[in-house]
This record gives C-alpha cells, sequence and structure tokens, in this order.
C-alpha cells in the first residue's frame, strides 16, 4: 500500500469517527447550555486526531483522552470511540505499558467526569455509566487486536528476513561451489601447462639446443598462475583450522615479493587497532593484488607498502618506481576493480594512479571505529 493510500484511509477513520461522535451527539438527550458549542468542538477534535494515529499514537492516545473527558463533563453521553481506536494504535506499534497505564488513567477519571454534569448521581452510577461509555470489553477488544497484529507483522518481518538470508547463504554457497569447481578445473589444466613447458625445457636444454623464447613464456606464466591459483584456493577454503588471510600475514606477503628479485620494504606506523577481520582481509587483498601487479606489468625495481594507523582511519598506500609516467592513463583491470569493490563495500576511498615521479601509486583508505 503506497503512502497516499495510508493518508487517504487515516482520513477516512478519522473523519469517519469525528461524524459518529458528532450524529451521536446531536442525537442525544441533554440539556442545552452555554457550553454545548465546546462538546461539539471537543467531539470533532477527539475524531480528527486519529489522522496522527500512526504518526503519534501516544499523542492521539492523550489527545482523544482529553476529549472524552471534556464532553463527557459538559454533559454529552458519547461513547468514547476515538479513545478506544488511539488505545489500538499504541499497542500497534508496542507501547502497551503506555496504553495500559491510560486506560487505567480514564477508566479512573471518567466517573469524576460525568459528576460534573451529573452532581445529583451517586459515585456508583457514575461509576456504572463510565463503563458503558468507554465499553470496558470493547476497550479490552482494542488492546487485544493491536496486540494481535503487531505481533503478526513482527513475525511477517521475520519471515521475510530469514527468507532474504536464506535465499542469500544459498546464493552464497553456490557462488562458492561454482569457484571451487572452476578453481579445480583450471589447476588441472594450468599444471599440465606447467609440467609440460618445464618437462620441454629441461629436455631442450639438456639437448644443448636454444629454448624458444615463447616456451620460457609458457613456463613462467605457468608458475605464476599456479601461484595465483593457490592464493585463491586459500580464500575458498572455508575449514576454521585454515587462518585468514589479515595483516599479520603482510610481512610474509613482502617476503614472498622479494623472493622475486622485487626489494619490497614495509612500513607501519601508528598504534596497531583491533580491526574487524573484513578490514584486514582487504587489506592483505590490496597489498597481494598490487604486488602482483607490480611484478606482472609495472617492470620495477622497488616497491614501498606503508600502513598508517590514523585515528579514525586506516591507510595502505603501495608505491613502485615502474615504467608507469604522470600522463599515462591507468587501465583499471580486473583486479583494480576487485580491490575498488572491497574498499567501496567498507565506506572507504581507493586511488589508483601513476605518480608524478614515476611508477605507480594504490592508495586506499579505510574507515575504522576510533578508539
Amino acid at each position: 500500500m503506497s503512502r497516499a493510500e495510508i493518508r487517504i484511509g487515516d482520513w477516512a477513520v478519522a473523519v469517519g469517527v469525528a461524524a459518529t461522535l458528532l450524529i451521536t451527539g446531536l442525537s442525544g438527550q441533554y440539556f442545552p447550555t452555554m457550553l454545548d458549542p465546546l462538546g461539539f468542538v471537543l467531539l470533532t477534535i477527539g475524531g480528527l486526531a486519529l489522522i496522527a494515529y500512526r504518526r503519534a499514537p501516544v499523542t492521539v492516545l492523550a489527545v482523544t483522552g482529553v476529549c472524552v473527558l471534556g464532553y463527557q463533563a459538559i454533559g454529552f453521553e458519547v461513547p468514547a470511540i476515538a479513545f478506544l481506536v488511539a488505545v489500538y494504535a499504541t499497542v500497534r506499534v508496542g507501547h502497551r505499558l503506555v496504553a495500559a497505564a491510560g486506560s487505567v488513567l480514564m477508566v479512573l477519571t471518567l466517573p469524576f467526569a460525568m459528576l460534573v454534569s451529573h452532581p445529583q448521581w451517586p459515585v456508583d452510577e457514575a461509576f456504572t455509566q463510565a463503563r458503558g461509555a468507554l465499553q470496558l470489553a470493547w476497550l479490552v477488544a482494542a488492546a487485544a487486536a493491536g496486540e494481535a497484529l503487531r505481533q503478526a507483522e513482527r513475525r511477517a518481518d521475520e519471515a521475510e528476513r530469514t527468507r532474504e538470508e536464506t535465499a542469500r547463504c544459498r546464493a552464497d554457497e553456490e557462488r562458492l561451489h561454482i569457484a571451487r569447481e572452476l578453481h579445480d578445473s583450471l589447476t588441472h589444466q594450468i599444471s599440465v601447462i606447467k609440467v609440460q613447458s618445464e618437462a620441454a625445457v629441461h629436455v631442450a636444454r639438456r639437448k644443448g639446443e636454444e629454448v624458444p623464447t615463447a616456451l620460457l613464456v609458457i613456463r613462467d606464466a605457468g608458475r605464476e598462475a599456479a601461484r595465483e591459483l593457490r592464493a585463491t584456493l586459500e580464500a575458498l577454503r572455508d575449514d576454521r583450522a585454515t587462518p585468514r588471510p589479515g595483516l599479520d600475514h603482510v610481512r610474509e606477503l613482502v617476503e614472498r615479493a622479494r623472493t622475486t628479485g622485487l626489494d619490497a620494504t614495509l612500513t607501519i606506523e601508528g598504534q596497531r587497532l583491533d580491526l574487524p577481520a573484513a578490514v584486514e582481509r582487504t587489506v592483505y587483498r590490496i597489498i597481494q593484488e598490487s604486488l602482483t601487479n607490480i611484478s606482472r606489468h609495472a617492470v620495477a625495481a622497488t616497491a614501498a607498502i606503508r600502513i598508517d594507523y590514523q585515528p579514525d582511519a586506516l591507510v595502505v598506500q603501495v608505491d613502485d618506481d615502474g615504467t608507469a609516467e604522470p600522463d599515462t592513463v591507468a587501465v583499471h583491470g580486473v583486479g583494480l576493480l576487485g580491490m575498488r569493490e572491497r574498499v567501496t563495500a567498507l565506506g572507504g576511498r581507493l586511488q589508483a594512479a601513476p605518480r608524478t615521479a614515476g611508477g605507480f601509486s594504490v592508495r586506499a583508505e579505510l574507515p575504522v571505529e576510533p578508539s
């Protein structure tokens, strides 16, 4: 149901209740007094106040209660219909104690309001008439209806949320299954390429023949692809015995990069923070992907990795001295897109562009909760 339809429905309820109160007041038996116009005003206000029963149910409960006491004190013996609707609305949004307190207060004060216009009545008669005007059975029914609808809406919301979570889990499991199948298939094929190319290189060298450049490229590409697939497998594993990569594994990552001939340095500034696992994994993946890109594309001799713990952010930056020039247009491949998606999902910012002094720079700022 749209908001416009809800507003129209609220107006219809309020106008209908106000009209019912006015008709009941006009058709009732009472002695005309100077306060009759005020009584009709209170009947109208009590009904029209229900326009806001969704937005401000407690306020509407108070307004309708005051109107009931007012027109009963003037002498209009009209049932407290608007107050019953207000009790229902208040319970429906969860203010059960407020609705109960308001109802009890109304039960105790309404007889004395009636005694103002009927001083000849005994107190027990006033309480009897008050129960009739308040319709205690309907009061309980209104509160019960509000609570029943609130519980039904809560169960419906929980069921919807459960369905969404179940569907999301199934989708994640299916994606993980597909990724594993793809990984296994690629691992087998790349292993075959790697073994065959290395065997061909070995045989050629053993015979004293010149090894074709293309064969060496295939061998090196197979080794690199195998390493990347092993890293992917680590991300796909879900057994608890396998630790997820994080900040504690960054030094190992840098040491591994050094074995390839890259002069990689790691600088950590600031005080170590207790970070969520998602943030630590994102930092690890940014550094891993940056070092992979440097070794594959940058033709760089050095790489500087800096992790800076700031009061409200964690900054990670990877700079290299590769062949990228300041006026070179950065090509955002799958690796950079993946880094950007990870950083954006955590509410951070990623900058990846050639440096003024030459080479390439990747800088990510991840927000963290201030200590």
